[in-house]
């Protein structure tokens, strides 16, 4: 008997994974990507405990990437404020949390951990398919017939949409929606490692009056950061800006006579792109007969908390240990078998990844305040919130066992 046919939709972060593990518990899933060829677009991720232990169950796949990105031992606040400014808290939570939990935080370039998945994925025998926009579902009595924009079709079992903010998935189970901007955008970039934070493995948050910047570094010799900013409304093209753009934003930016090492990197960007924040109302299913939405096609996020990834890749593991519950054969699911998966996996993953989307806005407009009373105000939180280490690394691993819907120090990924 053949293998249990799965259309992944989306090469993104999270359909790579879940087709290397679909693949080990032996269905055959086949990887659908609208674009011609890796998209290699957006900045960097910080792979956090929940997101690691997911790609540790593809053999051999974390020991490869892990190398190729750089661990974070600690987490510091500053603020550049002129009427509050200096340290606002330092603390090694997260050199604490890996020693605690075995595997910590780590940035790293998206391109290189988005390589490593397709290589791994084609490694493995998972069936790539470039240039595969889905434009159509048919819901069979048992399996779905997907048609792409360039004229091809493919039956499967069931359907899998991973592909993003912008899921044609999505729109072709519930229609189109527009995604909600949420009054921020960012401009993020490359910069070589300063040499005042050479050998730090820091994850650096700077304050000011409506600006906050966020750094960490992603390999030896560089540093991926945000400027969150509240402006106007930017579209998602990623297209980086050079020549006199660039030179102009190093010219006007904020943070460019920033301490701690804000100056430095503004000056020396070599990569920069801008983008607007966006992420959607919570749906109250991801499921329409045999197709099922996960990661960013199911609950976009705004970077603030760093978990859109992790919290792609949790999907994926409960979507794995689901099938592997109500369909330990691999064989071709009934709908009723499917049903009993994404309601269960609904019943999980929607209250947590919801409670996550809404953290990651409220982070995001907690940072960005506006008027020097208000700014005070948000270092004075900052403050009290850092001064017990042991309440941080608890809460830390709280929310990486699912517990607790609070990041601590926070991320951006893009």
């Amino acid at each position: 008997m053949a293998p249990t046919k799965v259309i992944v939709v989306g090469a993104g972060i999270a359909g790579p994974l879940l087709s290397v593990l679909l693949k080990r518990k032996g269905y055959e899933p086949i990887l659908c990507e609208r674009t011609d060829s890796l998209n290699t677009a957006g900045l960097s991720l910080c792979l956090q405990p929940n997101g690691m232990r997911v790609i540790a169950k593809a053999p051999g796949l974390l020991e490869r990437i892990a190398p190729a990105g750089w661990a974070i031992d600690t987490i510091a606040q500053y603020s550049v404020l002129a009427a509050d400014a200096g340290v606002l808290a330092e603390n090694d939570v997260p050199r604490r949390a890996r020693s605690a939990l075995g595997v910590g935080l780590e940035g790293i370039k998206r391109k290189v951990v988005l390589g490593a998945l397709i290589d791994h994925a084609e490694a493995k025998g998972v069936r790539v398919r470039w240039g595969h926009k889905l434009v159509a579902l048919e819901q069979l009595a048992d399996g779905v017939r997907v048609r792409f924009e360039n004229g091809a079709e493919e039956t499967a079992s069931f359907v899998v949409g991973c592909d993003g903010l912008h899921s044609n998935t999505r729109t072709c189970l519930f229609g189109e929606a527009t995604a909600d901007f949420t009054g921020l955008v960012q401009c993020g970039g490359f910069s070589p490692v300063p040499e005042r934070l050479q050998g730090k493995s820091l994850m650096m948050n700077l304050y000011d009056e409506n600006a906050h910047m966020i750094a960490y570094q992603v390999n030896e010799s560089e540093i991926s950061w945000a400027l969150t900013l509240r402006e106007s409304e930017a579209k998602e093209t990623w297209k980086p800006l050079d020549g006199d753009a660039l030179s102009e934003f190093a010219k006007t930016a904020p943070f460019r006579d920033a301490d701690f090492g804000g100056k430095e990197l503004i000056g020396s960007v070599t990569h920069l792109v801008k983008y607007g924040l966006y992420d959607r109302p919570e749906l109250k299913t991801w499921h329409k007969g045999r197709v099922l939405l996960i990661g960013d096609a199911a609950h976009p996020t705004s970077p603030h908390l760093g978990q859109g990834a992790n919290q792609a890749f949790e999907d994926v593991d409960l979507l794995l240990e689901l099938l592997e519950k109500h369909n330990p054969s691999a064989e071709p699911p009934s709908a009723s078998t499917l049903e009993t998966i994404f309601t269960e996996l609904e019943a999980i993953r929607i209250p947590r990844s919801s409670a996550l989307v809404k953290a990651a806005r409220a982070q995001g407009n907690s940072r960005v305040v506006q008027g020097v009373d208000g700014c005070k105000a948000r270092n004075g939180v900052i403050r009290e919130s850092f001064k017990d280490p042991d309440a941080l690394l608890e809460a830390m691993k709280n929310m990486y066992a699912g517990a607790s819907a609070l990041a601590i120090g926070s991320s951006t990924e893009k």
